[in-house]
């Protein structure tokens, strides 16, 4: 069912072209009866001074309603989009007049519906975002001594990104005991072989290796790897950034998110997302199926109500099941967002940090030396998170995000060592 928005159009009044008017007849008609002491524009002034008092008894049209439809739409990148924009009035549309105008990023295409005060939008934006279509009504009050301006938001038009073709493989860790598609080292159901042993009582039958059997002379069963699960939880940060390179790079945090997620579920994994900073945190919990991916993209844009709100600056609980691992995308400049990985770190996840911010995140062109010192301080970091837990790996601008993902430590191996 497609869905309307209706908003009550809240004016903003000011004097009318036909005030002014009257009032400068008005004005010149006293001037030239002061100057040149004619007592006949006096009196030739005063009707239309007396109509210029009247401008407090000028009564506003009644009740002005701006309708949208369908209330939001969701499209992606450069994709058009067809809603409906119409004002209505309870005593009329007299005086009425309504324009369709778009904002910054957004082209639209408005054409007559028929109807003077009812257009037909053609939408469509090259990034993605949140894009109100704003409708500005203009309405005169009964006498015309007033007119009346109100923009509303009459529809809502969310552009999702674009996640590039390329499946992001996870990190290589230990999954959790759940059937899936990755293969594993773990014995149990599959179909890839591992070993041939003795038979032991409890095994199932379909199992036993007949070939192998019939050789030693006692019963064999074939050991095989067990395909496993992931759980994909991606972090992202919607702090607010320094205008510069850091605002810029943010825009490569959704599509990030979204190739991560694609990949994902095509991988028959469940995925699900966070977002941390800003004013309303919130969060999408892990699920299959092509349906996850748009929730995904709606909570990323924050457009419905299919995702969790939270607060405080760390992930909840429920949004990242144990085991699941944790891809965040974030320039790595709010300390609270970093705490919020390590969090998660010390609660067992694998832990992967993308940073797009692939520059000194300074506006205007720093000194050479201070974005060398800018880059050995990131450098830094980046032990320093490694060795609590935490990969970091650099996302440029020009490099596919497979490549920098393909470069992530196997954390299996490092536990071996330990253990040995």
């Amino acid at each position: 069912m497609i869905e309307n928005r209706c908003v009550q159009a809240e004016f903003t009044w000011r004097p009318s072209h036909l005030t002014a008017a009257i009032a400068t007849c008005a004005a010149a008609a006293l001037a030239a009866g002061l100057i040149g002491s004619r007592w006949q524009l006096v009196i030739f002034a005063a009707p239309l001074l007396g109509v210029l008092c009247s401008i407090g008894w000028q009564r506003p049209p009644s009740k002005v309603e701006v309708h949208g439809e369908p209330a939001a739409v969701r499209c992606f990148e450069s994709e058009q989009v067809q809603l409906c924009v119409w004002a209505t009035a309870e005593a009329g549309d007299v005086g009425l007049d309504l324009t369709v105008t778009a904002v910054e990023g957004m082209q639209l295409d408005v054409a007559d519906d028929g109807a003077r005060l009812r257009k037909s939008v053609t939408a469509s934006a090259p990034r993605w975002g949140r894009y109100p279509v704003r409708a500005r009504v203009e309405a005169l009050a009964y006498g015309g001594l007033l007119t009346g301006t109100a923009t509303v938001d009459a529809a809502e038009v969310y552009v999702f990104p674009l996640a590039a073709p390329q499946s992001t493989a996870i990190p290589r860790t230990e999954l959790p005991d759940r059937l899936g598609t990755h293969l594993t080292r773990h014995i149990g159901p599959g179909v890839e072989y591992a070993d041939v042993r003795s038979y032991v009582p409890g095994d199932q039958l379909r199992t036993i290796n007949w070939p192998v059997s019939a050789r030693r002379g006692r019963l064999h069963v074939t050991e095989r790897l067990t395909d496993r699960g992931a759980d994909v939880v991606v972090l992202i940060d919607i702090s607010e950034q320094p205008p510069g390179p850091a605002t810029a790079a943010t825009e490569r945090t959704a599509r990030g998110a979204a190739q991560v997620v694609q990949s994902a579920l095509r991988a028959g994994d469940r995925a699900g997302i966070v977002a941390l900073g800003g004013r309303a945190p919130r969060w999408l919990g892990v699920d299959i199926g092509r349906r996850q991916f748009y929730r995904v993209l709606d909570a990323v844009l924050g457009a419905g109500s299919g995702f969790e709100t939270t607060t405080g600056t760390l992930a909840p609980r429920a949004a990242v099941p144990p085991g699941a691992v944790v891809i965040a995308f974030s320039t790595l400049l709010s300390t609270e967002f970093a705490l919020a990985l390590i969090d998660l770190c010390r609660r067992g996840h694998t832990v992967v940090a993308v940073d797009v911010l692939d520059s000194a995140p300074f506006e205007n062109q720093p000194d050479p030396l201070i974005a060398r010192m800018w880059a050995l301080q990131r450098s830094a970091m980046y032990r320093d998170m490694s060795t609590i837990g935490v990969d970091v790996v650099s996302w440029r601008s020009d490099t596919p995000l497979d490549q920098p993902m393909q470069l992530v430590p196997d954390r299996r191996r490092r536990v071996r060592r330990r253990r040995a």
